[in-house]
């Protein structure tokens, strides 16, 4: 590989800001912040929104209805020529 041109991956704990979740992963974000993560300081970065408090992660996901869309797209374009087959 070329010298020089790759980014420095470092060990960092990226925590979850809902949940207080730690995740350690690889990453080139830098943070003067540090945490302990299993007996080890790690640079800490905290995350608004992680898998363990993503909605669709943990299954409170809402779906909204779009009863009616198609019919109302219809008669909003029927003057164009459009004509859904």
């Amino acid at each position: 590989m070329k010298q020089g041109i790759h980014p420095d991956y470092h060990k960092v704990v990226f925590v979850d800001a809902a949940t207080g979740k730690k995740f350690l992963s690889a990453s080139t974000m830098t943070s003067d912040t540090t945490t302990d993560f299993e007996g080890q300081e790690y640079p800490s970065i905290r995350m608004d929104i992680t898998s363990d408090s993503h909605p669709f992660y943990t299954g409170k996901q809402k779906f909204t209805q779009a009863d009616g869309a198609v019919d109302k797209f219809n008669k909003k374009f029927a003057d164009f020529g459009f004509k859904n087959k």
